[in-house]
Formats: C-alpha cells, sequence, structure tokens
C-alpha cells in the first residue's frame, strides 16, 4: 500500500523558514512526480510546486517562486519542500501528492485530479 507522509510544519515568525518532508512509503515506482498543495483557511487548494523524477523538471506557482525549492533527497521515495522568507498568507495546511508515470512539471501541474496519491498534510502557521 502507499502512503505519502508529510512532516515538517509548524509554526514560524514572517520571514523565517521551514523545510517540508514527503515520505513515500510501499513505493516502488522509478518515474513519478511529487506536487504540493496547500489550503489556506477557509480557501480552495492550491497547486505551490512540482517537481518531477522522471525530467527533472520544476514548476512553481508565481506567489513562492523565488521562496520556495522542491528537491529530492538522499532517502530513497523522499522530497523535500524548502520555504523560506516565509509571510502569513503562507498559512495553510501543506499536502503532498504523487503522479505516477512520464510525468512533466508544467503549468496544468495544479490539476489536482493528475495526481494518484495524497498525504494527509501538515500544518504551517506564520505569524506577522
Amino acid at each position: 500500500e502507499v502512503q505519502l507522509v508529510e512532516s515538517g510544519g509548524g509554526l514560524v515568525q514572517a520571514g523565517g523558514s521551514l523545510r517540508l518532508s514527503c515520505a513515500a512509503s510501499g513505493f516502488t515506482f522509478r518515474d513519478y512526480a511529487i506536487a504540493w498543495f496547500r489550503q489556506p483557511p477557509g480557501k480552495e487548494r492550491e497547486g505551490v510546486s512540482c517537481i518531477s523524477r522522471y525530467d527533472g523538471s520544476t514548476y512553481y506557482a508565481d506567489s513562492v517562486k523565488g521562496r520556495f525549492t522542491s528537491s529530492s533527497g538522499n532517502a530513497p521515495n523522499t522530497m523535500y519542500l524548502q520555504m523560506n522568507s516565509l509571510k502569513p498568507e503562507d498559512t495553510a495546511v501543506y499536502f503532498c501528492a504523487a503522479a505516477i508515470g512520464l510525468f512533466v512539471c508544467d503549468s496544468d501541474y495544479g490539476d489536482s485530479r493528475t495526481y494518484d496519491y495524497w498525504g494527509q498534510g501538515t500544518q504551517v502557521t506564520v505569524s506577522s
């Protein structure tokens, strides 16, 4: 059974940093992409970033470009979202999601229907 588990959320002051992790268990796929989504309080879920294990492509929402970085880790099937210069408007529950196959991260990455597996989410709260 495939499971995605996010960790690394918490409370941070504006201007601070957090690194979220997405660990996939039961994962035997070679080609896949991991996207990060977030859902602010009272709002719709939105795409934040995407990184593809297939071709190395990445994509970021304009609101986080230059501040957030997706990367793969040394641990197998672990991906990270480094979040710097955090703002109160970054407060949300953050989810990672996996799309299996020859997935290229492009402007369509934010379509949540694309993804096969989802984590339960981790809360990020940025205080002003």
